[in-house]
């Protein structure tokens, strides 16, 4: 049996960067459905810290935790050279006004976390206002990392033709249509990373959310025009880690559960060869 990698040949000895990496980052979730003690994650970075970039609670969590907790977790988290994103909750702030998101920024930073995370999707904000957030995030000492979905509201793409500078363009009404725009994704992305983001989360639904619907045409137009560096995909299996590992080579970046970094480590180190069998015994691949 035999397992095929694409971006491999014979002559490959390519090592695995030290942290911090640029590439091949791997980010863990951290309390979402489940409380992971401060013990626990201490033990999870004890055992395999040097596998693990970065930390993110996922959905806000970190909203409905002490503070005190929360910097415990940043500080154990620090101490083994991981980074600590607040994931996607910076849209809960838009009801509080604009200066808002500003004094997020501030609370984030003194809490000690490294990276905001922007759900481009549920903000709902016009392109202007995003690059805006992102630029905040920059001047703040903070690394951004916008999230894009494929699927976009209609009434958000913009309208065609030529307009002449300075004219009126009346407010398009929220339509309650959603279409996938590939294009609209990208072109977004590009600008965020031209205002200083750091790199683009896509999210998971419609794209890599269960291995056998991969959307493998959407990933490889995103990755071949945004870069493998600055983009990083969502692997909710291990079967789906695999994929990517084997398409893409070690350099993908991907957001895993804990229980994945091992076997995700494995497949990321040097010299697979073509003739090693899957770490993570994915039949799919065999022949």
């Amino acid at each position: 049996m035999s397992v095929y990698y694409p971006w491999k040949t014979f002559e490959d000895d390519e090592d695995r960067p030290e942290k911090p990496r640029r590439y091949g980052v791997t980010e863990i979730r951290g309390p979402q459905y489940t409380l992971l003690s401060q013990n626990m994650l201490q033990d999870i970075f004890e055992s395999m810290g040097q596998f693990v970039d970065g930390l993110k609670f996922s959905e806000g969590s970190h909203s409905l935790m002490p503070k005190s907790f929360i910097k415990e977790v940043i500080d154990v988290a620090h101490q083994h050279d991981v980074y600590v994103s607040t994931g996607d909750w910076a849209e809960h702030l838009l009801r509080k006004g604009p200066s808002a998101f500003k004094e997020y920024v501030e609370e984030c930073k003194s809490m000690g976390f490294d990276t905001i995370e922007l759900n481009v999707g549920s903000l709902g904000v016009p392109e202007e206002t995003l690059l805006r957030y992102v630029r905040l995030i920059k001047s703040g000492g903070l690394k951004a990392k916008p999230q894009f979905a494929t699927r976009v509201n209609k009434s958000d793409i913009p309208i065609g033709g030529d307009i002449a500078f300075g004219s009126y363009v009346p407010p398009t009404p929220r339509s309650s249509e959603f279409i996938e725009d590939v294009d609209l994704l990208i072109r977004r992305a590009e600008r965020c990373l031209e205002a200083g983001a750091d790199m683009i989360m896509i999210d998971a639904d419609d794209v890599c959310k269960d291995f056998d619907s991969l959307r493998t045409d959407i990933i490889a137009k995103v990755i071949g025009r945004l870069g493998i560096e600055k983009t990083m995909f969502e692997a909710s299996s291990a079967r789906t880690a695999e994929w990517f590992i084997k398409r893409y080579g070690p350099k993908v970046n991907l957001f895993v559960d804990h229980s994945q970094v091992i076997g995700l480590e494995c497949l990321r180190g040097r010299n697979l060869g073509k003739n090693n069998p899957s770490f993570l015994t994915s039949s799919y691949f065999l022949s």
